[in-house]
């Protein structure tokens, strides 16, 4: 089972959020959930969310397709961040000037699957690269 969970437009840096993106990538979910209720960055709360709602989102597939569930399969398969759009402000400074302010958005995009869909989307690249 292979889910899927985006937000976008956060308003946290992408290279914040990649700090700890990759803290997370090719764990665990429940260990990945472990990791970032303890991590010290910002941008881990909304990222931690994330990973929630990714599970949640197996839970709600499997359900449809009435098959076997367990959270403690779930891998992150795949996790990344992308740029978003970027809010200019400006700030005023001494004598009349006005610096630009970027103020940068992310969209981060968290991709959980269980071990045997992996090993799947594995041997499935190995026979087209073949």
């Amino acid at each position: 089972m292979e889910a899927v969970a985006r937000v976008r437009h956060i308003r946290v840096t992408p290279m914040k959020a990649r700090r700890v993106v990759n803290l997370i990538r090719g764990k665990q979910a429940t260990e990945a959930l472990a990791i970032l209720k303890f991590a010290p960055q910002a941008a881990s709360v909304p990222i931690y969310k994330l990973v929630h709602a990714a599970m949640a989102n197996a839970k709600v597939k499997a359900d449809a397709a009435n098959t076997y569930f367990d959270e403690d399969d779930l891998i992150v398969s795949a996790a990344f961040v992308d740029e978003g759009t970027t809010l200019k402000r400006f700030m005023p400074r001494a004598q009349g000037r006005a610096f630009r302010i970027l103020k940068r958005t992310s969209h981060i995009t968290i991709v959980v699957a269980t071990p045997d869909e992996l090993a799947e989307n594995a041997s499935a690249q190995k026979t087209r690269n073949n």
